[in-house]
């Protein structure tokens, strides 16, 4: 096999669909695992390994357990092995970046690369850059996650959830709010969601949907709703509550909804097929 220019450490659900995305796309790739030999399945692109080639890769993508001491020292290995030649890429979802960033001998050439579930599917990533992240770095992971078929969005800086997940937890926050007021219940706002917000985020995302409706009716909305939404910076009860009693969705048989007597899995791959459908629409119709 060739020289990987991507490796990917971290054989889990999340690091096998990373490095498959760069090996559909016809980047040699390399996945390190503690046990490589129990990798089956692979793409052709794809070496699996238990340590660092002797060849620098152009991209190093961590995948490992959140723990800030393993991500810190898996990454200055990294540097230690190829003296800062390849960029470092966390794929954290809550850590905080620029704590590991302060670690680094050659923080430069690190970011943060967020991939959401399921991978292999969805288009988007997030790319965060530390206060040390050069141009040079931003532009060529950006590149990198192009030839692999992903567009990304950039956070300028790390903030906790960086952007896909603040919007999301934002809105979220709001749903529990008038679900624990009783003011709506999980299937209505679901239905709101299916049928109203998440078409006309589809065609015209966020922003771009006031631009085209008019800004004039939605800033005066704006001096009526917002002061009376949900300002609580403590999590909602309803869900730290769920949580506690074990009702943690669909692997347990109830959650917002009632899943007992179904196939988990059969329910989780329809839902995966729809959003396969939906995505190659998108795709085929992009502006």
């Amino acid at each position: 096999m060739s020289v990987a220019r991507v490796i990917v450490v971290g054989a889990g659900t999340m690091g096998t669909a990373i490095a498959d995305t760069f090996a559909r796309a016809g980047l040699a790739t390399a996945l390190i695992s503690r046990n490589p030999a129990r990798l089956t399945g692979l793409h052709a692109n794809i070496q699996a390994l238990s340590a660092f080639p002797e060849a620098p890769p152009e991209l190093i993508v961590e995948a490992i357990p959140e723990d800030i001491e393993l991500k810190s020292e898996l990454l200055l290995g990294a540097e230690a092995a190829y003296a800062g030649e390849p960029i470092l890429a966390s794929n954290s979802s809550g850590l905080p970046l620029q704590d590991i960033a302060d670690r680094l001998g050659f923080p430069d050439r690190f970011l943060g690369i967020h991939y959401f579930h399921p991978a292999r599917e969805l288009p988007l990533v997030e790319v965060v850059r530390v206060a040390e992240t050069s141009e040079n770095t931003l532009a060529d992971a950006r590149r990198l996650l192009s030839l692999s078929g992903r567009d990304s969005v950039v956070m300028q800086r790390p903030v906790p959830g960086a952007l896909i997940n603040r919007l999301q937890h934002a809105l979220l926050h709001e749903a529990y709010h008038l679900m624990s007021q009783g003011l709506a219940s999980a299937e209505d706002i679901d239905k709101a969601g299916r049928w109203l917000l998440g078409p006309r985020m589809c065609i015209s995302g966020l922003l771009e949907q006031k631009d085209i409706g008019g800004l004039e009716g939605h800033a005066r909305a704006q001096r009526t709703i917002v002061p009376d939404l949900c300002h609580d910076a403590r999590p909602n009860p309803l869900v730290q509550d769920m949580l506690a009693r074990g009702d943690i969705g669909l692997n347990s048989g109830r959650g917002f909804y009632d899943w007992r007597g179904q196939d988990a899995h059969a329910v989780a791959e329809r839902a995966s097929t729809k959003l396969r459908i939906l995505l190659a629409y998108l795709e085929e119709n992009r502006s």
